[in-house]
């Protein structure tokens, strides 16, 4: 089946090995989550549908590679990003601090319209925290960053990344801040809205009737 959407955007998930980058993506696209840790080579890719404010947004979702030595194959990923994750574990101090080296790597390579979330991944590890909301929420405010904290063992607030980046990029979209005539922008428009209307998880298209004359 042919998928239909208003608008296309492509997301990357950047951050440390080990954060939970693979799962946030394994549990927005499927709701599993593995409790085996296994580093990803090179990206892992997932997409989904989102309605907001009657438009289709497909998401294409880039999970990267946090290890260094894999880091320059995930750059290439980064161009013509609309939104970039970029996640750190709460209970690793060390992963909180590369934060601003993740952020300096990906703004030289994403458009300067780039969405940017700060995602506090495993809260549901509380009593091991080394990094406290206070901090997260306050370096995310100096940066200008939406910023969650998540679990994606128990799917804590995982929705809440995708519906609230969503949510800024439509009305930036409505705000005219994204050149829509260039794919740079990480936004590839779709089928116009009147052309068809989402039915539960399918795009059904949506044929009109001719009004009979006289």
């Amino acid at each position: 089946m042919s998928i239909n959407f208003h608008y296309l955007l492509k997301y990357v998930i950047i951050g440390d090995s080990g954060v939970g980058k693979s799962n946030i993506l394994l549990r927005y696209i499927n709701n599993t989550f593995s409790e085996e840790f296994k580093t990803t080579v090179g990206v892992e890719f997932g997409a989904k549908n989102i309605e907001i404010n009657k438009n289709i947004y497909r998401i294409q979702i880039w999970d990267t590679a946090g290890q260094e030595n894999f880091r320059s194959i995930a750059r290439a990923y980064y161009k013509n990003s609309v939104c970039a994750c970029i996640v750190y574990d709460i209970t690793n101090q060390s992963s909180f601090k590369s934060i601003q080296s993740w952020i300096d790597d990906c703004t030289k390579q994403t458009p300067k319209s780039v969405l940017l979330l700060l995602i506090g991944n495993k809260n549901d590890l509380k009593d091991m925290r080394e990094v406290s909301y206070e901090e997260g929420e306050r370096f995310a405010k100096s940066h200008n960053m939406i910023f969650l904290e998540t679990s994606a063992k128990t799917g804590d607030n995982i929705n809440d990344i995708f519906v609230k980046s969503v949510q800024q990029i439509d009305k930036n979209i409505n705000n005219k801040v994204y050149d829509l005539d260039n794919e740079g922008c990480g936004i590839r428009q779709g089928m116009k809205k009147e052309s068809f209307v989402l039915s539960g998880d399918d795009i059904v298209k949506n044929k009109k009737k001719k009004k009979k004359c006289c």
